[in-house]
């Protein structure tokens, strides 16, 4: 039977009981499925649920045929190395022992003596050139994970379960996982929010509270898909509109009939042109009939205005995030940032950054890239004043803002609208609803404690916070914005920064995020 899984009726609530998914029903084949959805839905505990980590509340899933699991986070023992992931350890060492002439000759025929080359194989499958004795705890986090993942190609398994695989890989790391995965051609069921590593997917599965959509293809066609159900919606929203407004005219019309016929049966009887008891009768079922088309018309205006209303819920749901930013004054040859041979290093380190020159003008946007190690971060925090060069001299010629990926400038005590007016203490209060509301904290929304958003919702209330006011800086620093969001909070935050007229200094290994953003110059370090 070809290896499959099936999650029949399933049902999970977290710890708390909020519900996250309910009568789930999915199936998976020999094909590589990419699970999106926003922060918080599910797609991490759908996995564990998938390989058996976590009981349902409800329903089952069956699955035939072996899984390999890579979680976001590897736990470290200590004097755990590579050979451990692989689960070799004891092979090499009976090989070792062959080697040495101590090997008995039973363990001699147990022998697996190919081993080490399969190993390096599947090592070399995601570019990682290290050796099996290596402590991991020598390797960076990037290297880590492309050596737990190499270990699951090891073992041949039928499905690969990859929760943000990407996720702290730098450009190189991030292509080896991304041309592995474009070949496997075994099954597997990816969670991502790195768009190039989507669209190497055959199918899409979007998760959502109400459930599982399948599409098919890859990322790019979903996004079709998207688009084209945007559109209906959008015509949706357009017929409801016409309808309210076709019942509110045809029942101002009913009402003035009505008055004339009520005007000419009163001065009928003013002229007594008929019994009593015949006016008696009219007047009722003037009044029957009156009150029959009122109440007619309340039912379809009621059911006309809960169609608008499922209309309008629908294209938020599907809207992307566009917002209006003041404009920054930033004029075209102005000199932003100057770095003069600028080296800097860690104490008993080696310098990370040696005489380095560079210069932004204007409203460039300029990402800084390169290997992890490489200095990047660093050289942000150079660029803000946090750390002082060994030598040279860094000139920050107009204001700036940094959000890190903590978004550390707000402060997690208090609300995005405390926050906002905090930053912006010349704003009122109906400047500053204005401006949260442009990037979509409405109402209630804005009187969320910063410390309880998701990582999402946190970097788009500290755009809306630095870009929402009159002035925004003339340079905003982001240090790998995209880590950890889902794709909806990534295309809110490239949403803001399209519409940010400012010079931009990013450091990102997300290629499509940097594209959507219209970078305009590359730093390599």
């Amino acid at each position: 039977m070809p290896a499959h899984i099936t999650i029949s009726d399933l049902s999970v609530a977290t710890p708390d009981g909020r519900s996250l998914f309910t009568n789930l029903n999915l199936s998976f084949g020999a094909e590589r499925a990419g699970l999106v959805g926003r922060n918080g839905v599910g797609k991490s505990t759908l996995l564990r649920v998938m390989s058996g980590n976590l009981a349902p509340h409800q329903g089952s899933v069956s699955v035939h045929g072996r899984l390999a699991v890579l979680r976001q986070a590897l736990q470290l023992r200590p004097g755990e190395m590579v050979a451990d992931l692989f689960g070799a350890t004891d092979a090499l060492n009976l090989l070792a022992r062959a080697e040495a002439g101590t090997a008995t000759a039973e363990e001699l025929l147990l022998a697996d003596w190919d081993i080490e080359t399969r190993m390096a194989r599947c090592l070399g499958r995601v570019r990682l050139d290290v050796s099996h004795d290596v402590a991991l705890s020598a390797l960076s986090g990037g290297q880590r994970t492309r050596a737990a993942l190499a270990a699951l190609v090891f073992a041949d398994p039928d499905f690969l379960l990859l929760d943000e695989p990407t996720n702290n890989l730098d450009r190189d790391g991030r292509r080896a996982v991304i041309d592995l995965l474009a070949g496997w051609r075994a099954g597997a069921i990816v969670v991502s929010h790195d768009r190039e590593l989507l669209d190497t997917m055959d199918a899409t599965i979007e998760l959502t509270s109400l459930g599982a959509t399948r599409y098919g293809g890859n990322w790019t066609r979903y996004r079709t898909r998207k688009a084209r159900e945007l559109a209906s919606a959008q015509r949706d929203l357009s017929d409801a509109e016409k309808r309210i407004g076709d019942l509110a005219r045809r029942a101002q019309a009913t009402a003035e009939r009505q008055a004339r016929r009520d005007r000419a049966g009163r001065i009928k009887s003013a002229k007594g042109g008929a019994p009593r008891i015949a006016l008696g009768g009219m007047k009722d079922r003037s009044e029957d009939t009156g009150g029959e088309h009122t109440r007619l018309a309340e039912r379809q205006q009621s059911r006309a205005e809960d169609a608008l209303a499922a209309a309008r819920e629908h294209i938020e749901i599907l809207q992307p995030l566009s917002v209006a930013v003041s404009p920054t004054g930033l004029p075209a040859h102005r000199m932003v940032l100057q770095l003069d041979g600028v080296s800097f290093c860690y104490p008993t380190a080696a310098p990370i950054i040696r005489d380095l020159s560079f210069f932004i003008t204007g409203p460039e946007r300029v990402a800084v890239i390169g290997p992890n190690g490489s200095g990047k971060t660093t050289l942000l925090g150079l660029i803000t004043g946090v750390l002082q060069p060994v030598s040279g001299a860094v000139r920050m010629l107009v204001d700036f803002a940094m959000l890190d990926q903590q978004v550390s400038l707000l402060d997690p005590s208090q609300t995005i609208r405390d926050n906002f007016r905090r930053l912006h203490p010349q704003a009122d209060e109906n400047a500053c609803r204005a401006a949260l509301a442009r990037f979509m904290f409405r109402a209630d929304a804005a009187l969320q404690i910063v410390g309880t958003l998701s990582g999402g919702q946190m970097l788009r209330a500290g755009l809306a916070c630095v870009m929402g006011g009159v002035s925004p800086p003339q340079l905003l620093i982001l240090d790998e914005p995209t880590n950890h969001l889902d794709v909806d909070s990534i295309e809110a935050v490239e949403a803001g920064l399209r519409a940010y007229e400012g010079a931009l200094v990013i450091v990102s290994h997300d290629e499509t995020f940097l594209e959507n953003v219209r970078i305009t110059r590359r730093l390599e370090l």
